[in-house]
């Protein structure tokens, strides 16, 4: 008898393997934990609580206020937070008085006090410190002081 078994051969020259079930499983194996994990995912996604920003009203108070800083420069130019408003000759402010409507009830739907805080420069004209005052009264809004420069 020889040592070596001798192995049947197709016609082509290929051995003939037969049919084989462990490698068919393996794939099935593979796919089910896919879908599996696809399905875990999915099911995650669904259940995302996700809020988009917009005005909301809180319950409780918030202990720090909104302050905002209008300054007025020499030349009339009307500054909130360092950012121009309006031009230096128009008494209605048209931006100024909604910007300020608007933080009054972002401040008002956070339960929080909005301080206005007006620096005007000591060569402004006064007529602009009136503009400014008439646009905060425009907006409702109360908390208003006045600061001094030292340096002039």
């Amino acid at each position: 008898m020889s040592r070596h078994r001798r192995r049947r051969h197709s016609p082509e020259g290929s051995p003939d393997l037969g049919f084989q079930i462990a490698p068919m499983i393996d794939v099935v194996f593979v796919v089910l934990v896919f879908f599996m994990s696809l399905c875990a995912a999915i099911k995650v996604e669904a259940e995302l609580n996700t809020k988009l920003p917009g005005s909301a009203s809180t319950s409780v108070a918030v202990d720090f206020p909104d302050e905002q800083t209008i300054s007025i420069d020499s030349n009339g130019q009307v500054l909130l937070n360092d950012a121009p408003f309006d031009a230096p000759n128009d008494p209605a402010m048209p931006n100024l008085t909604d910007t300020l409507k608007r933080l009054k009830q972002n401040s008002d739907n956070a339960q929080t006090k909005l301080l206005i805080t007006i620096s005007s420069d000591p060569k402004a004209p006064y007529y602009r410190t009136i503009d400014v005052l008439n646009a905060l009264a425009d907006a409702a809004v109360d908390n208003v002081t006045f600061t001094v420069d030292d340096g002039f």
